[in-house]
């Protein structure tokens, strides 16, 4: 399965997939080819990209929407940031990013704090 990822100022990840997971509105869901078509809107949270080779990456949204079809995912996002980079410092500087990107994007503490811990556990295992 294709997906694309853009914001307003470019795109941000694009290739093939083997399933990924969104913040969506009513909750959390994830997407494998074949499945049935759908558009809805994203919350302030992060997408999380399993790609066919097993490896997984993470990107920190603020909000947007997403458009489901058995073979193509499009996102448009207004915000996003990858958490990923080559070395430590890299990937340090991408976490505080995507932190700062979700305290702008909501008042909700509790949604911070569980992006936050999300996020962190994540990057541990890049």
């Amino acid at each position: 399965m294709k997906i694309d990822i853009v914001t307003p100022l470019g795109r941000i990840f694009q290739g093939e997939i083997k399933e990924a997971t969104f913040p969506g509105i009513e909750g959390e869901f994830g997407v494998l080819d074949g499945h049935a078509p759908l558009v809805t809107t994203l919350n302030p949270g992060v997408i999380t990209i399993k790609k066919n080779d097993g490896k997984e990456e993470l990107i920190a949204i603020n909000w947007g929407y997403v458009e489901v079809t058995p073979d193509h995912v499009n996102v448009l996002v207004d915000g996003a940031v990858p958490v990923s980079g080559s070395s430590e410092s890299e990937i340090a500087e991408a976490i505080e990013k995507a932190k700062q990107l979700i305290k702008d994007a909501t008042d909700s503490d509790a949604l911070v704090a569980a992006v936050e811990a999300r996020i962190e556990s994540a990057a541990r295992n890049l």
